[in-house]
């Protein structure tokens, strides 16, 4: 087989090193043996990341919109390989050890998407994501690869129902009518009815929780097609944005466009504001610290304070709100949204997208919302004039911690410690009634290195809601939350406990104030004192000594640098 010309080799940068020539005969014959013809040696290699499995929901047809990645790069004239790598269910493991892989997981997807795009010598790849960890961990391997790239959002859920009740169902009601229950609110077989109805089939949960919201926060980016974060799971509609997408990776081939031309400060400005702008998840802190590490981009969680002064919350969407995804999918999804903010001057128009146009001249004909919606509030009645994302500092958090203010809570919590040294010792005590009006609950050891893994506390946070104390009993936490949480709750405390963070000095019935309009958490001690105890603080053993959970302790950085576990590689 001969060396193909050079314009070939310029839309084949990586797989004519490993295809092309007699040596590579071997490497050919492999591929003979899984469907490649004579003729697809000439073309680009496009991979297809899919994290299809049956383990959740969200990824659950996945594997159906892999093929129509497929189709789509092959008809464009490139060469598809669908490779699959993990996902893990937050919903399903949430509340147990299990949890602790959840965050760990983000890791190990991107070293695995890295790892087979770059063994295989793939020129390009779609990678499709459709739960909380592995949309930021495709991210990430695309950024660490920057080679031609698209992603594809596996899309939101339906509501589910019961007959003869109006509600709409998702994840979140379930974790809430679980505190119903407790507190006899509902009894077993309203409860059995809300679980067994809540979900009814795939896509990823349905408000405005972290896979929508990192769903909106990669189309902000610039990294998917419009409008493929406003789409529902089962729909024409997703299955033809994944096909695009296969094509968009070979026409980014073809024009030299690379991730990281995409990828900029800019881009991350854009995809802060319309996470704020959507009333999203906390977890997109930490999530966007992470991709902007992977690309280069200094991003810092400040960054989110400066931004979200100017930028207001318009969308009234669940967990705080009272819509899910799919009813804003019905009246348009974000991209009129992203027209009304740049219009606004509060997008960065001139950004470079995955279509190979730019962010601007994708919304130049973007419609407007219809008149009779009521989800998204125009910019001059807002829902809240500034971010939700709320970036705290003080005596308990000296390296910062998130907390998520819709404004519906209150700015202002003063209460009295009740400290808990995991996520099940607490929510044990909120079910039995323990915890009670005026009460800071205080779950720690739970971060990136003590927990490890830094679990998300819809439980404690759901059952709170349940028991009606929603307004009444804060929640404090060097772990974080899940994007359905909802309630005054401020996570990601960094230093954490395990490293001898303020946070493990707190003792039961000290005061604590959180203050959303200062921006301060504090510890009601004094300085003199918080000294005394640090002195008298004594390190825990790690609670893994073996495994990925090990590793990930060991590597791990602080959650206000978005938990990442390839900074603290010492190179000689």
């Amino acid at each position: 087989m001969k060396k193909t010309n050079s314009k070939t080799d310029k839309l084949r940068p990586h797989s004519s090193v490993m295809l092309d020539g007699p040596e590579r005969a071997a490497s050919r014959a492999m591929l003979y043996a899984v469907g490649f013809k004579k003729e697809d040696f000439k073309k680009p290699v496009i991979g297809i990341a899919s994290t299809w499995s049956n383990v959740t929901p969200c990824n659950s047809h996945i594997d159906k919109l892999a093929l129509e990645s497929e189709a789509g790069a092959n008809a464009a004239g490139g060469k598809a390989i669908i490779f699959n790598t993990i996902t893990i269910s937050d919903g399903i493991s949430m509340g147990s050890e299990g949890m602790k892989y959840s965050l760990v997981s983000r890791e190990v997807i991107a070293d695995s998407i890295e790892t087979v795009v770059g063994c295989e010598g793939m020129d390009g790849f779609v990678a499709i994501g459709g739960c909380d960890k592995n949309m930021p961990g495709c991210l990430m391997a695309i950024a660490r690869m920057n080679r031609p790239a698209v992603f594809v959002y596996g899309g939101t859920i339906l509501p589910g129902c019961i007959t003869g009740d109006m509600r709409k169902l998702d994840v979140v009601s379930v974790f809430e009518a679980v505190g119903a229950h407790a507190n006899k609110k509902i009894n077993d077989k309203q409860l059995d009815q809300i679980e067994s109805c809540a979900i009814p089939g795939p896509g990823s949960c349905g408000g405005m929780y972290t896979a929508n919201t990192m769903a909106s926060a990669i189309e902000a980016l610039g990294m998917s097609l419009p409008n493929s974060s406003a789409q529902n799971a089962i729909s024409k509609a997703k299955k033809e944005d994944a096909q695009r997408a296969g094509a968009a990776v070979v026409n980014l081939l073809k024009q030299g466009i690379k991730p990281l031309d995409i990828i900029t400060r800019k881009a991350f400005e854009n995809a802060i504001t319309v996470i704020i702008a959507l009333g999203g998840s906390t977890n997109a802190v930490l999530h966007l610290l992470a991709m902007a590490n992977a690309a280069g981009v200094k991003l810092t969680i400040d960054d989110f304070t400066k931004i979200g002064k100017n930028v207001p919350v318009l969308a009234d969407l669940k967990p705080s709100g009272k819509y899910l995804m799919s009813e804003l999918v019905a009246v348009g999804g974000i991209q009129p949204l992203m027209k009304m903010l740049l219009d606004g001057g509060l997008l960065h128009g001139d950004c470079m997208t995955v279509t190979g146009k730019t962010m601007a001249q994708n919304l130049a004909s973007v419609k407007p919302y219809p008149a009779f919606q009521k989800i998204i509030q125009p910019l001059d009645k807002p829902i809240k004039k500034d971010s939700h994302l709320v970036i705290m500092y003080g005596n308990l958090a000296p390296e910062g911690g998130v907390a998520k203010i819709t404004g519906k809570e209150g700015l202002r919590f003063e209460g009295t410690a009740r400290v808990f040294n995991s996520e099940e010792q607490a929510l044990e005590k909120i079910l039995d009634g323990s915890i009670k009006s005026g009460d800071v609950v205080v779950i720690r050891f739970e971060g990136p290195k003590g927990g490890p893994g830094m679990r998300e506390m819809l439980a404690p946070t759901s059952a709170i809601m349940g028991k009606g104390l929603g307004k009444e009993v804060a929640l404090i936490t060097d772990g974080r939350f899940s994007g359905g949480t909802h309630g005054f709750v401020v996570g990601h405390i960094t230093p954490e406990a395990y490293v001898g963070g303020p946070l493990a000095l707190v003792k039961n019935g000290d005061a604590i104030v959180i203050d959303a309009e200062k921006r301060v958490l504090n510890l009601g001690i004094t300085a003199q004192e918080m000294k005394k105890r640090k002195a008298a603080w004594k390190p825990m053993k790690p609670r893994y000594t073996r495994g990925v959970l090990a590793k990930y302790a060991h590597l791990v950085t602080s959650a206000s640098e978005g938990a990442v576990t390839d900074q603290n590689l010492k190179l000689d």
